[in-house]
């Protein structure tokens, strides 16, 4: 947008509804003018915006705060949303095309962020299990705790395996 990095308000304050069951950490807050409407009736009043590293889909997203300070009231049937202005009532519209084309590309990214982090969180998950590097074939050995359980009860008493008593619950 070409807007002043010092403009930007340091916050860490993270806030939810964008990814499903996620949080996001915002890299700062900012305040905007934001014009509603065309040159013969508009408003304008400014809206503090968190500003995060989402890619497309959304370049604002307008909720409560921006509701209350417009006085503005949403449609979410006819996809319009309304507010005074200083001649008459301002109408803004979207179509259904335009709606449904940016629910799919947000759906389609929160997939994708949702299986990013389903995926480093398995990886990291792997990380912590996986065998020492240094450990070798050959110095297969017991471990301490191990239990011996016959393999047949009923049969011979040479077979047996060992099973160790310290392994965690995964």
């Amino acid at each position: 947008m070409g807007i002043d990095r010092s403009h930007i308000r340091l916050t860490r304050v993270p806030f939810h509804g964008i990814v499903p069951g996620k949080q996001a950490l915002p890299l700062g807050q900012i305040d905007l003018p934001i014009t509603f409407g065309d040159l013969t009736n508009y408003r304008t009043e400014t809206l503090s915006f968190e500003e995060v590293r989402f890619h497309r889909t959304f370049h604002a997203i307008l909720g409560r705060p921006c509701y209350v300070k417009f006085m503005a009231v949403p449609n979410y049937t006819y996809l319009n949303l309304k507010m005074l202005g200083p001649c008459e009532v301002i109408t803004i519209s979207i179509s259904f095309l335009c709606s449904y084309d940016c629910k799919v590309e947000c759906c389609e990214q929160v997939t994708a962020i949702v299986a990013s982090k389903e995926l480093a969180a398995i990886r990291k998950e792997v990380a912590e299990e996986a065998p020492d590097p240094k450990w070798s074939a050959k110095s297969f050995e017991p471990i301490e705790g191990a239990k011996k359980v016959l393999i047949d009860p009923s049969g011979s008493k040479c077979k047996v395996v060992l099973i160790g008593t310290t392994l965690s619950s995964k």
